[in-house]
């Protein structure tokens, strides 16, 4: 698989990279450690997914600003392939270039002046063996490399000039029912990946570090532990086999890693979320009444040896498919008089969590929606649960939705406002579980012609307005405050970007694009694309120019996009101040929220 031949060719091609374009830096390890930072060397450019390693989203870009937002028009857009879900993915630009992924993880590279496509290569995922899970959220960058993760469970490295691939490895297969939806991430010279399908039935999660020149895995972090007859791969996973019980190997555990990761190159940690307990109802999973570690967790992990450093759980013995995989972002914060290095997570479950990002300690917490399946947090930042939230074959109504509070649609932080913007999601969901296990499901469905059984005990967090099933919340972190709320869209599709120019933009899963003050979010700006399934947006800028980029686009259709013009089409959009370029046609409606999306 991994040859001296594939490594001599990698030396080769990046050599030419950076011969061939001497005017942008190629992506080394230093140059990505100062993203987002004012030593940026690349600041117009959106090197990795969150824009910097602490995954802010937070650009200094500032030509567009809220005086002139309004101006802001379709400079050109391009069919970028076939649809079969959401586009999801995060684009990256280096060197003048876009660099996209669509949900069959087709990569492509295109001219980001012009919209000229340069390269592009499809894996040919056999879409017959994914089982409905379609989902691709981005690529990874670095040292003239594209870093590109497959559905199927392949990881490849292309090269950035040509589409060439350099390596392949394996990483998951899809007869276990694993895939790849997340976005890799470059650590320190490694390629981080997890892997999806937790919800897939009998699946054991776990996330792999890659060497980024050859190919050859590093490591591999188990998420929950797997035969208890067998040898534990480590101290964590004895230590966490104590709080499993039965036969809850034989059902896989979950713990599924299919999109949160954070990376602090001064500690040489990385920081990873994990999926729910598998099956969702705790009496199919063995043992009664205890934590099922690491599932619903965040993990810090020894960048060099994969080892654990600490975890925090946010959501003990799982009922509610509450996942710990939302967006993990690290923030420097002034908190009670004094400088907090944290590490902050808008979950699943309703509650943003500020956590030390060094020890793992609980910092504070709160409700940023409506909750009602826990009373609130203890002094641990463990959750004090309603028993009246726990279900069996009576089904009962939960807040938050089944599908979070705020889901992969990504959330982004301003250090002029001090605020970060959630996409969030204010309808419950309920859950019934079913008579009996069986193989390969949750063991729980939502209920169907039954009246819900209503939880008596009062709600806490904000309460939206009636008929209001999502929106864009400005949340203070350190005093845990709603400051603003923009009503519309929610926490599953599309995302956020902040600027310097005192905006926000976000966009929705019915195809709009919007943007907002950051301070005070006033809305100065509603364009419907013509697509639906939105993608999060970001911006760049070329020759001082900036622009703003997101893909959308569910249709289906052919695998070559040139075939025909599909309705719906997935779609790459680049927008700029007075752009004059004609928009799609308005897409059907998107499907209305509610059940979680693939993953």
């Amino acid at each position: 698989m991994h040859t001296f031949r594939a490594v001599l060719r990698s030396a080769i091609v990046i050599g030419c990279a950076t011969l061939m374009h001497a005017q942008q830096p190629v992506v080394d390890l230093t140059v990505l450690k100062n993203a987002g930072k004012p030593s940026d060397s690349l600041p117009g450019s959106w090197l990795t997914y969150g824009k910097s390693q602490s995954e802010q989203r937070y650009s200094p870009l500032k030509e567009i600003d809220a005086s002139n937002v309004k101006r802001l028009g379709l400079m050109w857009s391009l069919q970028v392939g076939t649809g079969g879900y959401a586009q999801e993915a995060t684009p990256l630009v280096w060197n003048n270039t876009i660099y996209g992924i669509t949900t069959w993880s087709s990569v492509f590279a295109v001219d980001a002046r012009t919209g000229k496509e340069i390269w592009r290569w499809d894996p040919q995922v056999n879409q017959s063996t994914t089982k409905g899970i379609t989902a691709n959220r981005g690529l990874a960058l670095y040292n003239g490399m594209i870093f590109a993760p497959s559905l199927d469970g392949r990881l490849w490295a292309l090269n950035a000039l040509t589409g060439r691939p350099i390596w392949e490895t394996r990483v998951a297969y899809t007869q276990d029912r694993h895939y790849i939806t997340m976005a890799p991430r470059i650590a320190g010279g490694k390629v981080i990946i997890g892997v999806s399908g937790g919800d897939s039935g009998e699946n054991r999660g776990y996330f792999d570090a890659y060497d980024a020149s050859t190919g050859q895995r590093s490591w591999r972090f188990y998420t929950v532990p797997g035969d208890p007859s067998q040898p534990y791969e480590n101290d964590a996973m004895r230590a966490a086999a104590k709080t499993w019980g039965g036969d809850f190997y034989k059902k896989g555990g979950g713990g599924a890693v299919w999109d949160g990761f954070a990376y602090d190159p001064d500690s040489n940690l990385v920081y990873v979320g994990t999926g729910n307990a598998e099956p969702w109802t705790q009496k199919f999973r063995g043992a009664q009444n205890v934590d099922n570690l690491y599932t619903c967790s965040i993990l810090a992990v020894d960048l060099t040896t994969g080892q654990l450093k600490w975890y925090f759980q946010t959501v003990p013995n799982d009922n509610w498919d509450f996942d710990s995989v939302q967006q993990l972002m690290l923030l420097d914060l002034t908190i009670d008089g004094r400088p907090r290095k944290v590490l902050t997570q808008a979950a699943k479950n309703g509650f943003f969590y500020l956590i030390d990002r060094g020890s793992g300690q609980f910092v504070s917490g709160a409700p940023f929606v409506k909750v009602n399946w826990a009373k609130g947090l203890d002094d641990s930042g463990r959750p004090m649960v309603n028993p009246e939230a726990f279900y069996d074959t009576e089904p009962v109504a939960v807040y938050p939705t089944g599908g979070g509070a705020h889901n992969w649609a990504p959330m982004s932080f301003n250090p002029s406002t001090g605020l970060v913007y959630i996409p969030a999601s204010y309808s419950s969901y309920t859950y019934q579980a079913d008579e009996e296990y069986k193989p390969n499901t949750s063991g729980t469905t939502r209920g169907g012609g039954t009246e819900p059984r209503q939880i008596k005990a009062p709600a806490i967090g904000p309460t939206a307005p009636e008929g209001v099933r999502g929106g864009l919340q400005g949340w203070d972190p350190v005093k845990h405050r709603l400051v603003w709320r923009a009503d519309g869209g929610g926490g599953i599709g599309g995302g956020t970007v902040t600027t310097g120019g005192n905006l926000v933009f976000h966009s929705m899963n019915d195809g709009r694009l919007m943007a907002y003050s950051a301070d005070k979010g006033e809305k100065l700006l509603e364009v419907q694309t013509g697509r639906t399934g939105m993608g999060p947006p970001i911006t760049y800028a070329i020759d001082g120019k900036q622009y703003v980029a997101l893909m959308g686009g569910a249709g289906r259709g052919a695998r070559d996009p040139a075939d025909a013009p599909l309705q719906n089409a997935p779609t790459l959009f680049v927008f700029a101040l007075d752009g004059k370029a004609e928009l799609p046609t308005p897409a059907p409606p998107a499907p209305r929220n509610g059940a979680p999306p693939a993953r």
